[in-house]
C-alpha cells in the first residue's frame, strides 16, 4: 500500500470502497473491528510545554506509539474486519506550521497496516478545525477521504459522522444541513434492509458520562445532543463510538450506549495508550479497551475469541 495518492482515500461517493454493499447486507456471523482515536502527532509535546497552540514541533513518541498499534493490529489473529481511528489524526489544526509533516509522517506509519485491513478515518476537531469551513473539509477530504460516509459489513450498518458540524457550524451551515439530510436518507436504507445493528463513529462523544450532563469542550451542546440522541434511539441504533476526551469513559440513554475511547497518542487521564477490540454478534457488540503494550503482547482475551468461534 503506498503512503501517497489514494491509498488513505478511503471513503468516496459517501462509501467506503473496501466493503461492496451487494456483498455486506447479510449477516454472515460475529466479527470484530479495531477502534482507535487521537494518534495526535505533536499533542505530546505541545501539552508537555503548555502550548497547545504552538509546541507541537516534535511528534516521535506519536510516532512510535502509532507504530506500535499498527503492529500489535497486524498480529492479530483472526483479522479483524477493519481499522477506524476516530478523529484528531493530527494535532496541527488548519493553516498551521506544522500540519502538512504530521500528515506525511502519520500515513508512512499507517501504510504498514496489513492490506487486508482496511482503514476507516473519522474527522476530528484538529483535522478541520473547531468552526470547520468549507475549505478545510474539502482539505481534510482530499488528504482521507469524505468526512461522513456509510458503509455494510456482514449484516451491520456502519455511519461515519463529521462530529464538528455537531459541535459548530456556523461557518458552513449548508454542510451541516447537507450531512443532516444524508443521514436521515441512510437510516431509512438501514431500516429498508432490516440490518443486524446500526453503529455510529464520530469524533466528540454526544456526552462523556450522563446524557444530561452539562455542555463543555468534550461534548456535544444539550440541545443538539439531545435531538440526536432522540434520532439515533427511534431509529435502532446500538452504539456510538468516538474519541476525543483522550480517556475513557461513557454511558447510555435509553439502549444507545455512548462508547468514549482513550488516545493511542497523548493521555490526559489515567489511561494507558491503546486501542478497543469490539466484537459483533448476532445479539450485542462487545468491547474492550487494551493498552498497546497488553494487545501486543497478548492479543485478544479467550472471552472475546469465544464469541468469533463461529466464523474461525
Amino acid at each position: 500500500m503506498a503512503a501517497t495518492g489514494d491509498a488513505f482515500r478511503r471513503a468516496r461517493g459517501r462509501a467506503l470502497s473496501a466493503f461492496r454493499h451487494d456483498d455486506e447486507y447479510e449477516w454472515k456471523g460475529p466479527f470484530y473491528f479495531i477502534q482507535g482515536a487521537d494518534p495526535q502527532f505533536g499533542l505530546i509535546k505541545a501539552w508537555a510545554v503548555g502550548d497547545t497552540n504552538n509546541g507541537d514541533d516534535e511528534w516521535k513518541e506519536e510516532i512510535k506509539l502509532t507504530e506500535q498499534a499498527v503492529q500489535a493490529v497486524n498480529k492479530l489473529n483472526p483479522k479483524p474486519k477493519f481499522f477506524v481511528l476516530c478523529g484528531d489524526l493530527i494535532h496541527g489544526m488548519p493553516g498551521s506550521q506544522w500540519r502538512k509533516d504530521q500528515e506525511r509522517d502519520l500515513k508512512n506509519v499507517l501504510k504498514n497496516t496489513d492490506q487486508n485491513i482496511p482503514l476507516v478515518f473519522v474527522s476530528g476537531n484538529h483535522d478541520i478545525g473547531n468552526a470547520p469551513t468549507r475549505e478545510t473539509i474539502d482539505n481534510y477530504c482530499k488528504s482521507w477521504g469524505d468526512d461522513y460516509f456509510s458503509f455494510w459489513v456482514g449484516g451491520v450498518f456502519f455511519l461515519v459522522l463529521n462530529s464538528q458540524l455537531y459541535f459548530d457550524s456556523s461557518k458552513c451551515p449548508e454542510l451541516k444541513q447537507a450531512q443532516d439530510v444524508w443521514l436521515n436518507e441512510q437510516l431509512a436504507v438501514a431500516e429498508k434492509h432490516k440490518c443486524k445493528h446500526i453503529i455510529v463513529f464520530q469524533h466528540i462523544p454526544l456526552f462523556l458520562r450522563e446524557p444530561d450532563e452539562d455542555h463543555d469542550y468534550f461534548n456535544l451542546e444539550k440541545s443538539v445532543r439531545q435531538e440526536i440522541m432522540e434520532k439515533f434511539h427511534k431509529a435502532g441504533i446500538k452504539a456510538v463510538f468516538s474519541g476525543h476526551y483522550h480517556r475513557n469513559a461513557g454511558g447510555s440513554y435509553r439502549g444507545l450506549e455512548m462508547v468514549v475511547t482513550s488516545a493511542i497518542g497523548c493521555q490526559l487521564g489515567e489511561d494507558t495508550h491503546g486501542l478497543r477490540v469490539v466484537v459483533v454478534t448476532d445479539e450485542k457488540i462487545v468491547h474492550r479497551y487494551y493498552s498497546l503494550d497488553e494487545l501486543s503482547s497478548q492479543g485478544m482475551e479467550k472471552e472475546l475469541l469465544d464469541m468469533l468461534a463461529k466464523q474461525i
